[in-house]
């Protein structure tokens, strides 16, 4: 048995039943037949006898496709009955702090008792975390004598 004649049977089936070479089946007890195939006639008499087939499609599976569809009907799901760990996350106790810090400030402003320009610079400060609250921002702005009256 020539490995050669029988890639050519594979090829010329292959272009017979337009698909590729790697999904042509050759019974293999009739092996000696398909070596004896030289023409492509030959090759269409196996085809018909069922001695030469062309395999099914593999297809890719729909499974992964519809789980995403799935999960993305249900939502994002990001709660805080999803979440792990504390129960008041560092992003969430960052924006309390900063809202308040910032309402004091602008309250500050109205009422003049501190500047335009000091209102900025503290707003500034706040914004690089410098006071972790009302308390440290009224301490900083009597040490330093930052306001008006």
């Amino acid at each position: 048995m020539t490995t050669e004649q029988l890639t050519t049977v594979r090829r010329m089936a292959a272009e017979i039943l337009g698909v590729g070479k790697h999904r042509i089946w050759i019974d293999p007890d009739k092996i000696d037949e398909v070596i004896g195939a030289v023409t492509r006639d030959d090759v269409r008499r196996l085809i018909k006898e069922g001695i030469i087939k062309a395999r099914p499609v593999k297809g890719v599976s729909r499974v992964r496709a519809r789980e995403r569809h799935r999960k993305k009907r249900k939502g994002r799901r990001r709660g805080p009955g999803t979440r792990k760990g504390t129960k008041i996350d560092d992003r969430d106790l960052w924006i309390s702090r900063i809202r308040a810090i910032r309402k004091f400030l602008k309250y500050l402003r109205r009422r003049r008792i501190i500047t335009r320009q000091v209102y900025r610079s503290l707003y500034r400060k706040a914004k690089g975390g410098e006071f972790p609250n009302i308390a440290y921002l009224k301490m900083y702005i009597r040490e330093r004598n930052l306001a008006r009256r």
